[in-house]
């Protein structure tokens, strides 16, 4: 059984930075695709980063290109967004989510397997 966890969401001040984590047991490390989205209170989860399986492809929504980066940890079996100059909009849950295969998807519905979700919060 596939399980999710993110971790690394917290209070901090506009121009701050947080590091997000996903740590995901039960299948091998280099056979998923890891999508970061978030949701809006009484919205649905929009994607705003993803890294295919090796690490090599990438993609980042235009509000946080420049800003977000995800990346994977081979040794650490990990994955993390890196959030740099958060902005009072970035407030929102933050859902790690995996994906079979190699490549991410652009849609919630492609992932199988979902984190618990963390807040972050960006006062101004």
């Amino acid at each position: 059984q596939v399980q999710v966890a993110d971790s690394g969401g917290g209070l901090v001040q506009a121009g701050a930075s947080l590091r997000l984590a996903c740590e995901v047991s039960g299948r091998p490390f280099d056979t998923y695709a890891v999508g970061w989205f978030r949701q809006f209170p009484g919205k649905g989860r929009e994607l705003v980063a993803a890294i295919s399986s090796t690490g090599l492809s990438t993609y980042y929504a235009y509000s946080v290109k420049g800003r977000f980066t995800a990346s994977r940890v081979t040794a650490r079996n990990a994955d993390y967004l890196q959030m740099n100059n958060l902005k009072p909009e970035d407030t929102a849950v933050y859902f790690c989510a995996v994906r079979s295969g190699r490549w991410y998807g652009s849609t919630a519905s492609s992932y199988d397997s979902w984190g618990q979700g963390t807040q972050v919060t960006v006062s101004s």
